[in-house]
């Protein structure tokens, strides 16, 4: 348990370093805190934290450090947002202050936002897209055996692939297996599209298909493609800083990490609070050792919720980035919420 005072000097080391990269001296610390004590007490409470694992000196003759441990701890305990600065507000709302015709164009500007302003490298997950609902899907001939494939939802958002079309399958037929696939399933939500793909959709297509299999494989796929998650990540370059990255083997590994999906999928996790920060060891990679990942939760209503983070070095200014997700969240929401609003006026 830590006396008043050490928690006020923990919580002037995280910042003081936090703000300017240097390790934390006696003298300097006893300038910048907001009481009067000697400076053999700071010394001395500076031994304790050390000795209790929570700051820790880069080498004989600096200052001190955050550690890890002492970085989760002001995370748990002190650490308090700080306001967005005005001229940050001002860039937020000025950069998404355009017209959208697909929802993935908010979520991909985002992440353009959020690394600018910090950076860092930034990551944006839309809303829940299995919410979405199909509205139309349709196969366009391209010849040679070739049709590209589009699927339509609710949201927005256009998929389109190009299928090389099995020989049994001719227009007239995939016509009607068409028609079936819009007059069955247009209005249902993606995830109830891929249960009836499951149940009752093959045996319709009987009517008309031979072998429903190929014409079956299409439309799985586009579907499969527009449901599945997609992270727009912006600011990759800001990767390449000396307190993270050692060499540039390292530097491949962390791009080819962040250019998976399932691999952020896996990275992000499941976010117990609406802004949660791990550490190090906390995240899914021996490769971010030295990152931390802020994740923060949007809420779109009906329209489902969505995720933006920050990837960056364990020192990075807690207070400030915290602080600036909050706000920057409720204004994608806004967003996001205008988007679908304004389509629905259509």
């Amino acid at each position: 348990m830590l006396t008043k005072r050490q928690l006020v000097i923990l919580k002037e080391i995280v910042r003081l370093y936090t703000e300017s990269g240097q390790p934390v001296g006696s003298k300097k610390l006893l300038d910048q805190l907001p009481m009067h004590v000697s400076s053999a007490t700071v010394r001395n409470e500076m031994v304790r934290l050390e000795d209790m694992g929570l700051i820790e000196k880069t080498h004989l003759s600096s200052g001190r450090v955050p550690s890890t441990k002492g970085y989760r701890y002001y995370l748990d305990h002190l650490v308090e947002p700080s306001s967005v600065d005005a001229n940050d507000l001002a860039v937020i709302e000025t950069s998404f202050d355009q017209s959208y015709h697909q929802i993935d164009q908010i979520i991909a500007q985002s992440a353009k936002i959020l690394s600018s302003l910090t950076s860092y490298t930034a990551i944006s997950l839309g809303p829940e897209l299995r919410d979405a609902r199909l509205t139309g899907f349709r196969l366009v001939p391209l010849g040679d055996q070739q049709v590209m494939a589009i699927l339509v939802t609710d949201n927005g958002a256009v998929e389109n692939q190009i299928f090389n079309v099995p020989r049994e399958l001719d227009s007239e037929s995939l016509e009607k297996a068409i028609r079936i696939i819009n007059d069955q399933l247009v209005g249902l939500s993606l995830t109830d599209v891929i249960k009836r793909l499951h149940s009752d959709i093959p045996q319709l297509l009987t009517q008309y298909l031979i072998t429903p299999t190929g014409f079956l494989d299409i439309f799985g796929n586009v579907l499969k493609k527009a449901a599945q998650e997609r992270f727009y990540v912006d600011g990759k370059m800001n990767l390449i800083n000396p307190a993270t990255v050692k060499n540039v083997d390292q530097l491949k590994s962390l791009y080819s990490l962040i250019d998976q999906n399932d691999d952020l999928a896996k990275l992000i996790g499941v976010p117990d609070r609406s802004i949660e920060v791990r550490l190090g060891d906390e995240l899914t990679s021996d490769l971010l050792r030295n990152f931390s990942l802020i994740t923060a939760t949007y809420d779109v209503g009906d329209h489902g919720k969505g995720m933006i983070a920050l990837l960056g070095p364990t020192s990075m200014p807690y207070s400030r980035m915290i602080g600036l997700l909050d706000v920057f969240r409720e204004e994608l929401a806004k967003k996001i919420t205008d988007y679908y609003t304004h389509r629905g006026d259509e």
